[in-house]
C-alpha cells in the first residue's frame, strides 16, 4: 500500500517568522516529494498562522501551497485538513477550489485495521481558562458575523498581529517544552479517554508544537507532531509501523 503522512502547524504567512517564503517553499516541496507515496495526507491544524475567509474574499498569498493541495487532489491523493486553533475559520474555500476533506472536530478512522484518533488538540485537556474563553469566543457565529462586518484589510492584519503577538509572548516565540507524562495535558486527555475506547491504536496530534512519540499500553500510543517552524516535522504510516520523522530537503525517504 501507499503511505499516509500526517503533519500540522506550519503558521503560513506568520509576522513573527523570519523565513516564511523559505518554510512555505520546504513545505511544498515535501508535500511534492511524497505525491506518488502518499494515499492520504492529514493535516492537523494550524496550517495557516490566520486565515478567514469572507463570502468572496479568501487570505493573499499561500499559492504554492494552496497549489500544490490542488495538485495532491487530482492526482488521486486524499488531503484531510483539521482546523486549528488558527485557521477556525473556514468556509468552503479549500474543498471547492483545493478539493481537501475538511473537518471541524477530532477524528476517529480506520487505516490498515488499525484505528486512529487525530485532532488538533487544542481545548483537548487544556485547564487554562482564559483560552478556554477565548476558544470559545472564536468558535462564535455572533463573533464571527461581527468579524466579517470589518474591511478584510483592516481584519486580515488585526488577525496576523494578534497572531505574532501569540507567538512573540512566549520565550523565544517557542511553546513550553514537554512537561512530562503526568502533566501534559494531551497526554492526561488522552489517557483518559483511552479508558472508554480502549481499540484505539494510535492518538495523532499538533497544537503543542513538541515533538513526543509515547507508548501508553502496549497496543496504543500517543504522537504529539512537533511543526514546521523549527523541526519539519511528520509521521509516516505504511500500513504497519507509524514513523515520526523531520524533512530534510534532497534526502530521499521510502
Amino acid at each position: 500500500m501507499k503511505n499516509v503522512y500526517f503533519l500540522s502547524d506550519a503558521h503560513l504567512g506568520s509576522l513573527a517568522i523570519d523565513h516564511r517564503r523559505t518554510q512555505e517553499r520546504r513545505l511544498v516541496n515535501f508535500l511534492d516529494s511524497i505525491k506518488h507515496k502518499a494515499s492520504a495526507v492529514y493535516l492537523l491544524g494550524d496550517m495557516f498562522d490566520f486565515w478567514y475567509e469572507f463570502k468572496t474574499v479568501v487570505p493573499k498569498g499561500y499559492t504554492r501551497f494552496l497549489g500544490k493541495l490542488s495538485e495532491l487532489t487530482d492526482l488521486g491523493v486524499e488531503v484531510h485538513f483539521f482546523i486549528g486553533n488558527h485557521d477556525i475559520w473556514c468556509g468552503d474555500y479549500l474543498e471547492t477550489e483545493c478539493g481537501v476533506i475538511l473537518h471541524r472536530e477530532p477524528m476517529t478512522t480506520e487505516i490498515c485495521g488499525k484505528e486512529f484518533y487525530l485532532a488538533h488538540g487544542d481545548g483537548l485537556g487544556d485547564r487554562d481558562t482564559g483560552f478556554k474563553l477565548l476558544r470559545t469566543l472564536f468558535h462564535s457565529h455572533t463573533m464571527q458575523r461581527l468579524f466579517s462586518a470589518l474591511h478584510p484589510r483592516w481584519s486580515v492584519a488585526l488577525g496576523l498581529q494578534w497572531a505574532k503577538h501569540s507567538r512573540l509572548k512566549r520565550i523565544d516565540g517557542k511553546d513550553p517544552d514537554y512537561m512530562g507524562e503526568d502533566k501534559e495535558p494531551l497526554v492526561l486527555y488522552t489517557k483518559e479517554y483511552l479508558k472508554g475506547h480502549p481499540g484505539i491504536n494510535f492518538f495523532i496530534y499538533g497544537h503543542r508544537h513538541i515533538e513526543l512519540d509515547l507508548m501508553l499500553s502496549s497496543t496504543a500510543r500517543i504522537v504529539i507532531l512537533g511543526d514546521w517552524i523549527n523541526f519539519f516535522s511528520y509521521a509516516v504510516f505504511d500500513g504497519e509501523h507509524l514513523f515520526l520523522e523531520n524533512y530534510i530537503e534532497g534526502e530521499t525517504k521510502l
